[in-house]
């Protein structure tokens, strides 16, 4: 049964999330509600990497009153209004002296700004730039009633076993407060991606699901658990701005195809891309821009990991401010940016196998499978199956597929041939694996 992702993405939106603290632990133990996940946490003060964890931050309150006794910003109707980490401070100064404390943009004069200052101190509000604009001249109150203390990074993993200990990491950050697309696009979309997984009748990867602060936390788990992930990694997906406008889903190609080294999930990335360009883009890596990709790509790990999106962080004009809402991401966008992945995803689970025909004598017997129509008339020569009119496509893709699976060629390469994309291919090799009429070899192994 799916989550509904609506009423789950109603609970989340309102919580006060960070890259530490109790609004990051809630969030994680409402996705710990439906799906199995094992929560970790690392210290304030350990070094991780070249970083150190930072104390926790919690917020009781924030308000800022006018000289008239009338309330600017409280941080209980909207928590962007408070810089995040921002430090405790209570006191009394004029217009001019607060300036500086504030945030607005004035290309957006009806949006709030996320600002955040994790490793400074720093306090102050975010408002509106059409507000901030109207403030009198006068004394303002300022009461911020915000903690720092020692506490711990969370983050939160999940394993989907499959015939293999071989790992595919699927990965998306929980650490923005109040924004949709830039913040809750990719952790609906991990979980619906989890759910189709779950689902399949087999699965030869491993999938390991992480769900983590940005940066902080995926620099924590690699902190912790690199050194075992790198050689069983076989590929890795990072989950960010799935929802939005845009129908295409771009993929940010891994450090490895940047330095013309592309791996395994890097090349299938560019086939899809080639194969269905209305839906599927690639952009190059990067280091200067994105998400925890950055990590997992960077030198020392150089892992094959890509990035998927689709309303691209930066290039929407609402990106890190309240107008990244629901209204913006779109529920059924997540959940077809999902559906479209799990099929790539599943399409990666066959890389590296060829196809080897069990019953390569002859023809193999259809009908009794229910493969083949049991009656053959005029009146049926456009029926793949009893029941199944469709010109022929499918038994003939299945019947090519059959001729294909020598032993020598895999999914990709077979479909190439036959003309149609490998996700087009996956209902009927499901069927005949199931039917037990393919079996899967490794590369270099040798067929009779």
């Amino acid at each position: 049964m799916l989550t509904e992702l609506s009423a789950l993405y109603d609970r989340l939106f309102p919580l006060c999330r960070s890259i530490t603290g109790p609004g990051l632990r809630d969030s994680l133990n409402i996705f710990g509600e439906v799906m199995p996940l094992e929560m970790h946490g690392i210290p304030s003060g350990t070094e991780v990497l070249d970083w150190t964890v930072p104390p926790e931050w919690a917020v009781e309150s924030a308000r800022l009153i006018g000289p008239d006794g009338e309330v600017v910003c409280d941080f209980a109707d909207h928590n962007l209004h408070l810089v995040n980490y921002s430090q405790a401070f209570q006191g009394k100064m004029s217009l001019e002296e607060l300036q500086p404390h504030l945030h607005s943009l004035p290309h957006l004069p009806d949006a709030i700004p996320y600002v955040t200052s994790y490793y400074n101190p720093r306090w102050g509000f975010c408002l509106p730039h059409r507000q901030r604009m109207a403030l009198r001249e006068g004394e303002y109150t300022i009461d911020i009633r915000t903690s720092h203390y020692d506490g711990e990074v969370n983050f939160a993993t999940c394993d989907l076993p499959g015939e293999s200990d071989e790992v595919v990491l699927i990965s998306s950050y929980l650490c923005h407060p109040s924004m949709a697309n830039n913040e809750l696009s990719g952790p609906l979309g991990l979980l619906r991606l989890y759910e189709r997984l779950k689902a399949l009748p087999r699965r030869r990867f491993t999938y390991r699901f992480l769900l983590c602060p940005e940066t902080l936390g995926s620099i924590a788990y690699l902190s912790k658990f690199g050194d075992q992930l790198g050689p069983k990694l076989r590929g890795g997906l990072v989950l960010t701005c799935l929802g939005g406008y845009r129908d295409t889903l771009s993929f940010k190609m891994s450090r490895r195809d940047w330095l013309d080294n592309p791996s395994s999930i890097d090349r299938l990335a560019r086939r899809f891309s080639e194969l269905y360009p209305e839906r599927f883009q690639i952009r190059p890596f990067t280091p200067t821009s994105g998400s925890d990709e950055r990590q997992f790509c960077s030198p020392g790990f150089n892992y094959p990991v890509i990035q998927a999106a689709r309303t691209i962080y930066g290039q929407f004009v609402e990106y890190h401010t309240s107008a990244d809402d629901k209204r913006l991401m779109r529920i059924e966008q997540v959940e077809r940016a999902a559906d479209t992945l799990a099929e790539f995803m599943q399409v990666f689970d066959f890389d590296g196998l060829k196809l080897q025909n069990r019953h390569p004598y002859g023809e193999p017997q259809l009908g009794r499978r229910g493969l083949y129509p049991t009656i053959n008339s005029p009146m049926n020569r456009g029926s793949s199956a009893d029941g199944r009119t469709d010109s022929r496509q499918t038994l003939n893709r299945l019947l090519m597929c059959l001729s294909l699976a020598d032993g020598q060629r895999g999914l990709v390469e077979i479909s190439d041939r036959i003309g149609c994309g490998p996700d087009q291919l996956l209902p009927i090799l499901t069927e005949l694996l199931q039917q037990d009429m393919i079996a899967l070899k490794s590369e270099g192994e040798r067929h009779p």
